[in-house]
């Protein structure tokens, strides 16, 4: 009886821990330490939510982005950067089937259909000299309210950028 009491506080307490996920990818050929300077170009808000697309939330992630890259060493200019910064934000509803055990002893499994927002923020970081992307960061918040996206950007950009620049 008491391992089911602790398994469900585990998976509780385990649970925002692994609901956000983030995805690296760059061009091996660029050299990342040449970079000394950026400017952030566009940001996008394409999600339905009102929540999440609004002028402020758009000036939230270009204020935390504006903030870690600076952490890293970078430093902001209007004219000549050597990155630009471009970045997006969506949101779409999706399901997703659960399964949980039932029946007597716990022997048969009950499936359960959960819908949940997911929130994806696109980081791209664009060489101005080559003209191309040398390294995009996406980040996945997946959350049943919109709200509750809108309180983790900070924390998206945050583990984003804690990967740049990139280890070969």
């Amino acid at each position: 009886m008491r391992l089911c009491l602790v398994l469900p506080l585990v998976a509780l307490a385990a649970g925002p821990l692994l609901a956000q996920k983030v995805d690296v990818e760059f061009d091996e050929s660029a050299d990342f330490a040449h970079y000394k300077t950026f400017h952030i170009v566009d940001g996008q808000l394409n999600a339905k939510a009102a929540a999440l697309n609004s002028d402020l939330t758009k000036r939230k992630i270009e204020n935390e982005i504006r903030k870690r890259l600076t952490e890293k060493g970078l430093m902001e200019v209007e004219g000549k950067p050597d990155l630009n910064v471009r970045f997006s934000l969506g949101s779409a509803r999706r399901n997703e089937v659960e399964t949980y055990p039932a029946g007597w002893r716990g022997l048969a499994t009950r499936r359960v259909r959960v819908a949940y927002t997911q929130g994806t923020l696109v980081i791209n970081l664009r060489d101005t000299n080559r003209k191309e992307l040398v390294w995009r960061a996406i980040a996945v918040e997946e959350k049943n309210d919109p709200m509750e996206i809108s309180k983790h950007l900070d924390d998206m950009v945050k583990k984003a950028i804690e990967k740049y620049p990139p280890k070969k």
